[in-house]
Order: C-alpha cells, then structure tokens, then sequence
C-alpha cells in the first residue's frame, strides 16, 4: 500500500494524441493522478466534467491534472471529444500503473465480483512524493476537496 510522504510511482503513458506523458518530467507545484474506471460511463463522466471545469483554477494553482484508465487512445478520444474534456487522460491498457498505485483489484458490484480499476486520487508535491491519498471517492464532490486541500497547503507555506 502507497504511504504518505512516499515517492509516487512514475509512468509514462500515452493520451488520446498518442503523446507520451511522464510523471517525473512534470514541474508543477502539485499533481493530481486520478484512476477512474471506465471512458464514457456516469461517474466517469462527471468526474472529468468537474475537472475541466476547474482546469483555471487548477491552473493558477500550479496544478497538472492526469486521468488514468484502461481503455485505449481512440477511447479517450472519443470520451473527451464527446463531452469536450479538457482534462488530460491517459491510457494503461495493462492496468500496470493502477497496479502500481494500487488502485486495480477485485471489485463488487450488483452482487458480482470482477477485476477493475478503483476511483482513487493521488496529490503530490512538486518532488512527486505523495501528500494526499483519496480512495472511494465521489465524483461531484471530489474536485471541490482537492482544490480546498491544494488551497489549504499553499495557505501554509
């Protein structure tokens, strides 16, 4: 299980333009790695939505957004086209950095059991160590906290 003040796990992994993205080239203040289950679903959705209505804010706080699911680029694609989704999503096909932030398991659903990605959201500072770990999250309420936390500790430096 990933720990509070441990270093994030890096990845490189691609978006819907087939542009690679990696976690340790980033140099923002802060980054949000969000696991979301599946493109073009309701929660999904609205979790992305929220995002990309808030990308300016994010923005002034110095704040690099990626969303990660399995699925593939043409999925983004089409997820992010439909919906105008400004956010960045990446695709792990393999689910091995949902593995690796432990965010891939056994899931429950309407009495069946199956294998998945988990909605969990990892902050971290500038040097990629983990400052807030939110697991289980809801997505229309979710955003709001992260910014109110991102807020909190720029109030505190």
């Amino acid at each position: 299980m990933l720990k509070i003040g441990q270093k994030a796990p890096d990845f490189t992994l691609e978006d819907k333009d087939n542009n690679k993205h990696n976690l340790k080239e980033t140099s923002t203040n802060y980054t949000i790695v969000y696991f979301y289950p599946k493109d073009n679903t309701p929660g999904c959705t609205i979790q992305a939505q929220e995002f990309t209505n808030n990308l300016n804010e994010f923005n002034k706080l110095n704040t690099i957004i990626f969303g990660i699911s399995g699925g593939t680029n043409q999925t983004k694609e089409k997820f992010c086209n439909k919906y105008n989704l400004k956010v960045t999503l990446l695709t792990d096909p393999e689910f091995k950095t949902a593995e690796a932030y432990h965010s891939y398991g056994l899931k429950k659903f309407m009495g069946r059991e199956y294998m998945g990605i988990k909605r969990n959201t990892f902050l971290l500072d500038k040097d990629k160590n983990i400052i807030k770990i939110y697991e289980k999250v809801s997505p229309k309420t979710h955003i709001q906290e992260i910014l109110s936390d991102i807020k909190q500790l720029e109030s505190d430096e």
